[in-house]
């Protein structure tokens, strides 16, 4: 692939989001009621691997930690799309935040409707249009799809889960709820892999180290990967120990959200020789990071469950 020129990213003036999508936003109480959103689905977005830190209550809602806060969020369906409930949110903390990280502002239904010129893309959409990009923090992307390799969404979490709980800063939340958010590179960047034992993260364990220190350091400007050519972007990241091209793209798109990047990895590649005979549609192109995660749930869910070995361990 020919190398991107230097000086910005040349897709950004189809990669920027719209404006903004025409929900409303209402407080009742403390929360704050946000809709109708379409293209969304709790489950599906929160669910499919792209973030390892929500879970569902058993009365339905899904809870979880991003950007140093704790959320609790419910949906409602309707003709237009899902309202949705912020539980205990305050509306200028969603402005501020939530309504960047759940990509409220972005044209997915003319998205989906450009992708439907080619008829498996259409019948991808119409089983996964309800997944959303989660605009992550760069560092919490990188870090857990350095955990994700060769691994499975349980164990992922589960270590995730013991990072945050043993050097992540406490977060208080309503109803006695007490999590912790994701430990910054600083904080990691001093320790040895023998402070990580109890993660139980294996091999793993000096990757994550490697990447905290080259973060702490200034050697990969996390900040700066949005803007850069994709692939000097991605040339960036692998220098980190350990992170390959599937990683780096994970970093790319749920951390930097750079939508055309498009991570693949043996299952994926499986999937698309399948689907399409090894190459993306032209039309999915400039959202091939979204559509991959369309493609992913699809063919696990529908027409590759058979053929393929299961996803579930080689995630995105």
């Amino acid at each position: 692939m020919a190398r991107q020129p230097r000086g910005g990213n040349p897709l950004a003036p189809i990669l920027k989001t719209r404006e903004p999508a025409p929900f409303s936003v209402s407080k009742e109480g403390p929360h704050l009621r946000v809709g109708p959103v379409p293209c969304l689905d709790l489950a599906q977005t929160l669910d499919c691997g792209q973030a390892f830190r929500w879970r569902q209550l058993d009365d339905g809602r899904w809870q979880g930690v991003a950007g140093g806060r704790i959320l609790t969020l419910g949906q409602a369906s309707g003709p237009q799309g899902v309202t949705l409930t912020f539980y205990h949110t305050d509306p200028a903390d969603f402005e501020a935040f939530w309504r960047r990280y759940f990509d409220l502002d972005r044209d997915y239904p003319a998205i989906l409707a450009a992708i439907r010129t080619d008829p498996v893309l259409a019948e991808a959409a119409d089983v996964a249009g309800g997944i959303r990009l989660l605009r992550q923090e760069p560092w919490e992307a990188l870090c857990s799809f350095i955990i994700s390799q060769n691994n499975n969404i349980p164990r992922i979490k589960g270590i995730i889960h013991r990072l945050c709980a043993a050097f992540g800063d406490p977060l208080e939340g309503p109803e006695g709820v007490r999590l912790y958010a994701f430990p910054p590179p600083e904080r990691l960047a001093g320790l040895s892999v023998s402070d990580l034992a109890d993660l139980r993260a294996g091999f793993r364990a000096k990757y994550i180290l490697d990447a905290a220190q080259k973060a702490a350091e200034g050697q990969i400007d996390l900040a700066a990967l949005s803007e850069m050519p994709l692939e000097e972007a991605r040339d960036s990241l692998m220098q980190i120990k350990g992170v390959g091209p599937k990683v780096a793209d994970c970093a790319l798109l749920f951390g930097a959200g750079r939508i055309e990047a498009f991570p693949a990895d043996v299952w994926i590649k499986r999937a698309m020789v399948s689907l399409f005979g090894g190459r993306l549609p032209d039309c999915a192109k400039p959202y091939a990071g979204i559509v991959q995660q369309y493609i992913f749930h699809y063919a696990r869910t529908i027409r590759l469950q058979d053929s393929c070995s299961s996803p579930d361990k080689l995630q995105k």
